[in-house]
C-alpha cells in the first residue's frame, strides 16, 4: 500500500529508538525510497555530525537540520524519512512534518535505549558521563513534542525491530481507511 493521506512517512523519536532501522523496513515494504536525515546532513555539510557539533555547536546544527529536512519534505517522490532525534525542537520542523508527512513517533524507554547504545560513540548528545540521565532529560523535553506532531505513536519497548516495524506498517495501513 503506497497511497498516503500525506505525501511522506516521517519517523520521530529519541536517538536510538529505531528510526533508521524501521524506516528501511517500511521503505522496502512499500517500494519507497528511504532517507536518513542525519546521513543527508552529513552529505550536505561534508563531515560527521559529531565533528560539526564540536566545531559549530548545536544551534548551528539545528539550522542545517531544518534546511535539509525542509528540502527532503519538498521532494516530489513519496519517501520514508528517519528524522534526527532533535528535529522536533524547532517549531518550523514540526510544522513541515505535520504538513507534508504522516508522522510516526517511535516511543521507547530511555532505559532500553541506553542499553542499546552502550557502545555507540557517534551520537554527540550522548557523549556524556551518564548517558541514561541524558536520555531521561531528552525524553522529558522531547516526548511532548513528538506526541504533538505524531499521527501515530508506536511503543517499541520490549519488541524486536521487526515487530515494531510491523506495528508501524499496520497503523499506517489501517489509518488509510479511517
Amino acid at each position: 500500500m503506497t497511497v498516503l493521506k500525506k505525501f511522506h512517512i516521517a519517523l520521530v523519536g529519541l536517538p536510538g529508538s529505531g528510526k533508521s532501522t524501521i524506516g528501511r523496513y517500511l521503505a522496502k515494504r512499500w517500494s519507497m525510497p528511504f532517507v536518513d536525515v542525519d546521513v543527508a546532513i552529513e552529505e550536505h555539510i561534508g563531515c560527521t555530525i559529531r565533528d560539526f557539533f564540536a566545531k559549530e555547536g548545536e544551534s548551528r546544527f539545528r539550522d542545517v537540520e531544518q534546511e535539509v529536512l525542509a528540502a527532503l519534505l519538498a521532494r516530489p517522490e513519496k519517501t520514508v524519512v528517519a528524522t534526527g532525534g532533535g528535529a522536533v525542537l524547532k517549531t518550523e520542523n514540526r510544522q513541515e512534518l505535520a504538513e507534508h508527512a504522516q508522522v510516526v513517533y517511535l516511543s521507547a524507554s530511555p532505559h532500553e535505549i541506553a542499553k542499546r547504545l552502550q557502545r555507540d560513540t557517534q551520537r554527540p548528545l550522548l557523549q556524556v558521563d551518564n548517558p541514561l540521565q541524558r536520555l531521561l532529560d531528552l525524553h522529558a523535553i522531547r516526548d511532548p513534542l513528538y506526541k504533538e506532531v505524531a499521527d501515530f505513536v508506536v511503543a517499541g519497548s520490549g519488541l524486536s525491530a521487526t515487530q515494531v516495524a510491523q506495528r508501524v506498517a499496520m497503523q499506517i495501513e489501517l489509518g488509510q481507511h479511517s
